[in-house]
């Protein structure tokens, strides 16, 4: 072979060698390593095992077979990754939005309507309205809510609890919540108004974990149906508030006590809302977590206290203390909820054992990497409280409800994040925070009980509940 036919020949093999290289990095670059898991069946995908088995079963199962960083799956039609562990909570709060989106279940949107025309989530209601509670739970207000939720725990307590010897906790926390909500979120203080508001809010919540069919006689059809008189009597409200604005002008000028959250949005708000309707679709996203999040917590907090007498005796000492230097009718003010430290690491505990949300989902706005996988642009991601609320690796003896290990332990950044985290937090979890600190504190004082049902089990639903509500028998100090 003579100098010419070599050079040529090396040539060719490098071209040859080159577009092979080539071939197999452009196919890996189309076909990215992607999640381990498994996308279930076509349309519904995983949906009905995430259902009947819950999501805490749902997803440890599956980082055990799959992967404790990050594994797909495929719910409500969309491809989702669920990353794990506290890596996986930091890259779900700190990625920012040029690279997250904010996202809710379409059934949940189309429930409230709460989609632009081309049927995706309308972003400004839900980030705008996020900025401004942050705004508006600041401390200073929070000081004067403490007042009204012990007025009116000790109201439905004296009504609800009093006159019986016998309590469903769950059904009777929840409209403790609602009705709280209803006064400081609308301003509600008549009775009929809030039990029209509270029904029509009952009524539509079927319908976001029911199969998302719209077509009479469904569930879910019912729930829009229902959704749609909910906004319209909330447009009654909001329409009223509107003629009172001179009034409350002067009312806030004066300096004169309480101005509910609606208020402070018409007043305030002129920059963050352009349509009545935003307005209440926020208020529809406020009373949300009231209804389902922080009735759970609570109660699963005084399941904890009815199953285990000696943390009880705890709370109940650090209440008395700060009982001891309150006259009988003097309410509960900022200062006396900062005493009960050990009452919150009892709430804490009690939402790290059972989480009141199974986690939140956001959307890939590009391709992103974690954990050596590429997860694909339009994939959702689901963060979740599973996979390290009883993680040994984060907490010792996880299964042990131990609410002194929130103050002895240093926990791993992101590991225990009850109320998100980064973009993810909840904007109001100081008010979520003082309510069940409140509440706990006028149930503690008044009575003693216990489970009517010692093994009656904590159940996930829409949320964490007691199977039967939880019934306990009453006993008053």
């Amino acid at each position: 072979m003579d100098l010419i036919s070599l050079y040529f020949f090396t040539l060719l093999l490098i071209l040859s060698v080159s577009s092979f290289l080539a071939f197999i990095n452009k196919r890996c670059t189309n076909n990215p390593k992607l999640p381990p898991g498994s996308i279930g069946y076509p349309v519904i995908g995983e949906t009905f095992d995430f259902s009947l088995s819950g999501p805490e079963k749902f997803i440890t199962q599956r980082m055990q077979n799959y992967s404790k960083e990050v594994f797909k799956t495929s719910m409500l039609g969309e491809k989702v990754a669920v990353v794990c562990g506290s890596p996986g909570n930091k890259f779900a709060f700190f990625s920012g939005s040029n690279f997250l989106l904010p996202w809710i279940p379409y059934p949940v949107s189309k429930l409230f309507d709460w989609l632009d025309s081309d049927g995706r989530l309308i972003k400004e209601f839900y980030t705008k309205g996020r900025h401004f509670i942050h705004e508006i739970m600041r401390y200073e207000a929070l000081k004067h809510y403490i007042t009204i939720m012990d007025s009116m725990a000790r109201e439905h307590l004296n009504k609800d609890w009093a006159s019986s010897n016998q309590v469903s906790v769950y059904p009777s926390t929840q409209k403790y919540v609602l009705s709280l909500a209803c006064k400081l979120l609308l301003g509600l203080d008549n009775p009929d108004e809030v039990r029209v508001v509270s029904e029509l809010f009952k009524r539509t919540m079927p319908g976001l974990f029911s199969v998302p069919i719209n077509f009479p006689g469904t569930s879910y059809h019912r729930s829009i149906k229902e959704g749609k008189k909910l906004k319209l009597e909330l447009l009654k409200i909001v329409e009223a508030r509107k003629k009172m604005i001179p009034e409350l002008k002067e009312k806030e000028k004066a300096g004169s006590g309480f101005v509910d959250i609606l208020s402070r949005m018409l007043l305030e708000g002129k920059d963050h809302f352009k349509s009545d309707m935003e307005i209440v679709n926020n208020l529809i996203s406020f009373l949300l977590p009231s209804y389902e999040g922080i009735t759970a917590a609570i109660t699963v907090t005084l399941n904890y206290l009815a199953e285990l007498p000696h943390v009880y005796d705890a709370v109940y000492n650090e209440h008395l203390n700060i009982a001891k230097g309150k006259s009988p009718e003097e309410t509960l003010n900022w200062e006396d909820v900062l005493q009960m430290k050990y009452s919150w690491n009892v709430v804490r505990e009690a939402m790290r054992l059972v989480p009141p949300s199974f986690g939140t989902f956001r959307e890939a706005k590009i391709d992103l990497k974690f954990a050596g996988y590429t997860i694909p642009r339009g994939w959702k991601i689901l963060w979740s409280p599973f996979t390290t609320n009883k993680d040994p690796q984060y907490f010792e003896n996880p299964e042990t409800f131990d609410p002194q290990r929130h103050d002895r332990d240093v926990l791993q950044p992101s590991s225990f994040a009850p109320f998100g985290g980064g973009t993810q937090m909840c904007p109001g979890k100081d008010f979520a925070k003082f309510l069940m600190l409140v509440y706990m504190y006028n149930v503690v004082t008044k009575f003693n009980f216990k489970k009517l049902n010692p093994d009656e089990k904590i159940v996930y639903i829409s949320g964490p509940r007691p199977e039967n509500g939880l019934q306990v028998l009453l006993q008053q100090h």
